[in-house]
């Protein structure tokens, strides 16, 4: 496979889509490395499934895992990343960030294993670099119009009344409030007549620890008549994804920087499917990287100026788990 540069990437994109011409395309946080895999239903490197269209082999691996742990980092070190983040919040640089933090696994599973175990609704399997498995909607483009699905608060679904607590959890309903406006305002960048036609319902997640709920809303714009011949403009122009950066963006992203002091890769980045008419695409959360020989876990969620940090630090550790 060809790992390409942002310009590369986008350019390509823009080329096929121009052509309806197949691909599978990815590109991280940084907009500084991607790749762009012409016909990828009939490649086998790169393993995806994007909501049941996949190319995913049909036998499974011999090896079955049989343990999965987590070191996650201790409080007192997120409590450090916490300060920089709330430290911006308070400046008012920034009204709304995502902070993230990577979690050492010590595990028998395999990359592929965990891509094969997975229910995810999107998934992506790089050999020997990462394997996603995510929940969340970056955009869809079909018809001329271009919809996105930003999600914004997690609770566990055993907690007695966890949907009414969760959509009535005023730090909750705040944040979701300002990724919607944020979301609204990327897609007014490539789109007319920009509109919420859903707002904060529930999404039900399995996995290894339980069931788990996630706030989700739908905002919907139409697309200019040559938007397939600039398909790589249009998703470019939105990035980093709002649900996984923050507002204003670019004031956030540098504090984001500041406070996790190191790149984040393909974690929150996106990666896509155009099937030579539709665009389908996913932020790449839920996300287990490779380095050497170790496997890490990488998990956040949103910090606003009312935001405990021991809440936000059982977050982050809620969300590391094994897809089931």
């Amino acid at each position: 496979m060809d790992w390409l540069s942002a310009g590369q990437t986008r350019q390509r994109m823009n080329d096929y889509g121009a052509k309806g011409i197949p691909f599978l395309c990815a590109v991280n946080y940084e907009l500084t490395e991607g790749f762009v895999l012409p016909y990828p239903l009939e490649q086998k490197e790169v393993w995806w499934n994007m909501e049941g269209i996949t190319n995913q082999p049909s036998f499974t691996t011999e090896k079955r895992g049989s343990y999965f742990k987590s070191f996650p980092m201790d409080e007192e070190c997120y409590a450090a990343k916490f300060r920089i983040a709330r430290q911006g919040l308070l400046r008012g640089d920034s009204f709304l960030l995502n902070l993230t933090v990577a979690t050492d696994l010590d595990t028998d599973f395999t990359l592929e294993e965990i891509f094969i175990r997975s229910r995810a609704r999107y998934k992506l399997l790089v050999p020997d670099r990462f394997v996603c498995f995510s929940p969340e909607t970056f955009v869809i483009l079909s018809d001329g119009k271009i919809s996105s699905f930003p999600m914004k608060g997690t609770i566990r679904a055993d907690i007695p009344n966890a949907d009414h607590i969760i959509l009535n959890d005023y730090k909750e309903s705040a944040e979701h409030h300002t990724i919607v406006d944020l979301i609204r305002n990327d897609l007014n960048r490539v789109a007319t007549d920009v509109r919420v036609e859903r707002f904060r319902y529930i999404d039900r997640l399995v996995t290894n620890r339980g069931e788990i709920l996630q706030v989700s809303s739908q905002v919907t714009g139409n697309l200019p008549e040559d938007y397939l011949s600039r398909l790589g403009d249009l998703i470019f122009d939105m990035l980093p994804a709002g649900s996984i950066s923050g507002a204003p963006k670019a004031a956030t992203v540098r504090i984001i920087r500041e406070a996790e002091k190191e790149d984040r890769g393909f974690y929150t980045g996106i990666f896509g499917y155009f099937d030579g008419k539709s665009f389908r695409s996913a932020v790449m959360i839920r996300f287990i990287e490779q380095q050497g020989g170790r496997l890490r876990f990488r998990s956040g969620g949103g910090i606003t100026v009312n935001s405990d940090c021991s809440a936000e630090y059982q977050e982050v550790l809620q969300k590391v788990y094994l897809p089931c």
